[in-house]
């Protein structure tokens, strides 16, 4: 992407198939300065990358309405706005269908009761009478999307209904108007206009439920927050509206309430449910200098905090914006059915054509031809096809989302459902990355204890992470440090109470299962060992059973670690982790990723620290830990928010679910077509059959998507 690159993304308004997204996609791709442009039928969105030096909003929302649709801007601001809208547009589409299947019933129970003979039914001007507001008001919409279909140069599904419906109605007005006794089809124009119409209006229904994920998520944020404000000179607590919030507001949050933004506790003592948003189904312990995040809901004591990020700032909201840009994104996968619906609204004129002709000339009366013509006219659905892997990617990242599964685009899930083999970053990966002193050996006449505060002392200048750990081990009654100096990767120096010391990494360990810091003094006589402190990484609690659980799902799993190997090796031994390579470079680990890519492997990565991030980036799928380096989490495609291996393997049960909920779909949609079609062809299907079956199409696509909502976790960890 260029400097000069911006990315927008607008909801669309006139949609009805695949064929409608497909012209709309190759539209905006069209427009002058636009990199890239997806278009998604399930959510009604189009997601711009423009070069803003070329072009602007206003020109690519022209272009839109130009090509026939209608474009809003998508404010993260103004989401309950939206969803009013469209409520109020479904309420909509539930009226007209309403009053079409009022003027409808009439013309089809006639057709029940009549056996067959429509025209000893309902007196003709009576037929007509109610199949025209059907016709014309109920089926505007077919009009309007055909006739900006057609100038668009393109063709969709409503031409086929406007056509197929309209030969119906204008056929049968020609023979009331010549022949008040003849045949006609006025209930199966009507039929068919209001049976598409049920079938939209169930379908937006469905769809509604494919974002319902997401939409939770951004309900868990509240709308509200008591803010501490000083009112002369003793503070005081404020309710204000969560736009109002500043970094650096002190808010108090009671027991049973949400917390409104990301910050840290300042006194309390409570405990916070965060499986709505991390997917960890155990409530976490929170006091003084611990995190906290908007949308998780305190349960016990109460808590004051100091907010750090608001609004559209948190955790939680980029979560959303994260997950809908990957919805808005394409699998793979869905190239099959992009190039089908390309082809199927012409590939079906010609047929129904083909058909009326076939029949004309079979039994040599024209008229046998106009009923199958018809059927396979408003039988073929390209809305299925068109929704087949939309609906199933919105709804798989919105459920991913509930799991504590951060992906980045609908490729990465599809690339997920393929891994074979699984690297995994030893530190704060497998380990709980939190070092802690577990061994001291004197080799002097110094007592363990007071090694240990010499060692302390020194290392108070350092921060690094054994210092880190070496510190906290003995964080009292320290004395001061003179002439200190740290030398990267041969550890620290200094003076303390008149004695010159030095901590580095032993170059003789005492025993290989841990990492040995070894403290030497400088005297007249030369360097004299003092003692050793040895400090370890703890292996996670879970991290056995999720290699275990990884080996199930067929995934070979191998260790890659920047640490001694007699330590990686002690480390992988109790994680169950047979293949290791240890005492690599950042650099190298990207290689060992190549190498393991070999014989068409697919190869995920997982890490989180700053000398993960080259392997992370060159594996098919690198899955980042939310608690590690920005950089890492920047090269990952998933970011697992529960720092759990059982995360990685509901990652990929997840994949798995959603691509074989997009191939049951495309399945179900091609199979679909080709069988109703040579049925319509042959003369098997009444068209208001046809019509209803066109309309249960797509809603049963829809509905299987929405089965992955009550998708589970494999470890039962998260909140199901």
């Amino acid at each position: 992407m260029t400097t000069d690159s911006a990315t927008f993304s607008l909801n669309i308004a006139g949609m009805t198939c695949a064929a409608c997204s497909a012209r709309l996609e190759r539209v905006l791709n069209a427009q002058p300065g636009v990199e890239s442009a997806w278009v998604n039928l399930a959510r009604e969105t189009a997601r711009i990358r423009y070069r803003d030096t070329e072009t602007n909003p206003d020109t690519l929302i022209a272009a839109v309405a130009d090509a026939g649709f209608s474009a809003t801007p998508i404010d993260p601001n103004a989401r309950a706005t939206e969803q009013t809208v469209k409520a109020a547009r479904l309420r909509r589409e539930g009226w007209i269908f309403a009053i079409a299947a009022l003027f409808s019933l009439p013309l089809v129970a006639q057709m029940a009761f009549m056996g067959g003979e429509i025209h000893a039914g309902l007196p003709l001007w009576l037929q007509w009478t109610l199949a025209t507001p059907v016709q014309f008001w109920a089926g505007a919409r077919f009009y309007r999307g055909a006739w900006h279909a057609l100038r668009g140069g393109g063709a969709n599904m409503d031409v086929l209904i406007a056509l197929g419906t309209s030969a119906a109605y204008f056929y049968s007005t020609v023979v009331w108007l010549t022949e008040p006794h003849g045949i006609v089809y006025f209930e199966a124009a009507a039929a068919v206009i209001t049976l598409v119409r049920l079938g939209k209006f169930l379908e937006a229904q469905a769809k509604a439920g494919t974002g319902a994920a997401i939409e939770g998520l951004i309900r868990l944020q509240p709308q509200t927050a008591r803010v501490l404000r000083e009112m002369d000179g003793t503070p005081s607590e404020v309710e204000i509206a969560i736009a109002e919030l500043h970094p650096g507001d002190r808010i108090r949050v009671r027991a049973g309430e949400r917390i409104a933004v990301d910050g840290e506790v300042l006194d309390g003592l409570s405990s916070v449910d965060e499986a709505l948003l991390t997917g960890e189904s155990l409530p976490v312990e929170k006091h003084a200098g611990e995190r906290v995040y908007a949308g998780t809901q305190n349960l016990a004591g109460t808590l004051t905090l100091v907010a750090h990020e608001v609004g559209e700032q948190t955790q939680l909201m980029e979560i959303v914006r994260l997950t809908e840009a990957a919805a808005g994104s394409k699998a793979p996968i869905q190239a099959i059915a992009d190039r089908v619906s390309a082809v199927f609204v012409p590939a079906i004129l010609v047929l129904a054509a083909f058909t009326f002709v076939g029949w004309w000339l079979f039994t040599g009366n024209a008229q046998t031809g106009f009923v199958p013509a018809v059927a396979v006219l408003v039988i073929a659905c390209p809305c299925a096809l068109g929704l087949a892997t939309p609906t199933a990617v919105v709804v798989g990242l919105g459920r991913a989302a509930q799991m504590g599964l951060l992906v980045r685009s609908a490729d990465a899930l599809e690339r997920c459902e393929k891994l074979t083999v699984i690297a995994v970053d030893k530190t704060g990966t497998l380990t709980t990355g939190q070092i802690e002193v577990t061994a001291l050996r004197s080799e002097s006449s110094l007592s363990g204890n007071e090694l240990l505060r010499l060692a302390a002392a020194l290392e108070q200048g350092s921060q690094h992470p054994i210092a880190h750990a070496i510190h906290a081990a003995h964080p009292t009654d320290l004395p001061s440090v003179e002439a200190f100096e740290e030398v990267p990767g041969q550890g620290v120096r200094g003076r303390i109470e008149g004695r010159t010391l030095q901590l580095h990494p032993a170059t003789e360990p005492p025993d290989d299962a841990l990492t040995w810091i070894a403290c030497h003094e400088t005297t007249a006589a030369g360097e004299r060992l003092l003692g050793h402190i040895g400090v370890q990484d703890r292996l996670r609690p879970t991290s056995r059973a999720a290699v275990e659980r990884l080996r199930r799902l067929g995934i070979e799993v191998h260790m890659l670690s920047g640490d001694r190997p007699e330590v990686a090796q002690h480390i992988a031994a109790e994680a169950g982790i047979d293949q290791v390579q240890a005492g690599i470079k950042p650099q190298a680990k990207a290689l060992a990723i190549a190498a393991l890519k070999t014989n068409g492997r697919t190869v995920g990565m997982v890490g989180d620290g700053i000398n993960d991030a080259p392997a992370l980036a060159s594996a098919d799928v690198g899955f980042g830990m939310h608690t590690g380096a920005d950089i890492a989490r920047e090269a990952a495609d998933i970011t697992l928010i529960r720092n759990d291996l059982h995360a990685l393997a509901d990652a990929i049960e997840l994949s798995r679910a959603v691509m074989r909920k997009i191939r049951q779909n495309l399945f179900f949609a091609f199979i679909y077509n080709v069988l109703a079609l040579p049925l319509a062809a042959l003369g098997m299907l009444n068209p208001v059959i046809a019509g209803a079956a066109m309309a249960l199409s797509s809603v049963s696509v829809v509905s299987n998507s929405l089965r992955l909502k009550r998708h589970t976790s494999g470890s039962n960890q998260g909140p199901l």
